[in-house]
């Protein structure tokens, strides 16, 4: 999904499955794409399978381009520590692993700064310590072609509409102001 409108700025968040994190912020206004993919581990351009052993050390992420006079980063983090828990080490639900970890990979001292503003102020609303990794960008390396916008082309799988799906809904409750 791709747009011309304002100037682009560059956000990388891991929140376990990319499936999630892309089917939720392809729906927030001022967001002009959205790639998975992975990052945070030591192989060149690793596949999918290589991810899913953990030894390439590897995140799943999404990356967006976004418009940071219609979203701020901030806006972007707040949405993404609603729409996975932050607290659990390597894992999402029933995905295992450390291609699973909650991550924000930042890119300039500026999105470090906000990103550790707003895990601090969300420290007070979750029961448990936030795992959530914060670290400098690394190299990014898009996912295979099946898992770009797989949620939107997939909606009944049973992944997509027991797991993906609720969390879009959440985003659209919770935040329906920031909705294209």
């Amino acid at each position: 999904m791709t747009s011309n409108a304002g100037a682009a700025d560059v956000a990388v968040f891991g929140g376990g499955c990319f499936w999630c994190t892309e089917a939720v912020y392809l729906e927030v206004r001022g967001v002009h794409s959205v790639v998975s993919g992975y990052t945070g581990g030591q192989q060149p351009d690793p596949s999918y399978e290589q991810v899913c052993t953990g030894a390439t050390g590897h995140a799943e992420v999404v990356r967006l381009e976004f418009d940071p006079a219609v979203v701020s980063y901030r806006d972007l983090l707040e949405i993404f520590f609603t729409i996975h828990d932050p607290t659990t080490l390597n894992r999402q639900g029933n995905d295992v692993g450390t291609q699973y970890r909650s991550a924000i990979y930042y890119q300039s001292p500026e999105q470090e700064a906000t990103a550790r503003q707003v895990m601090a102020e969300m420290a007070v609303v979750w029961d448990a310590p936030i795992v959530t990794e914060l670290s400098p960008a690394q190299p990014f390396y898009p996912a295979e072609a099946y898992h770009q916008n797989y949620f939107e082309q997939h909606p009944l799988q049973g992944y997509c509409a027991f797991v993906v799906a609720p969390k879009v809904a959440k985003f659209r409750k919770t935040y329906s102001s920031k909705l294209k």
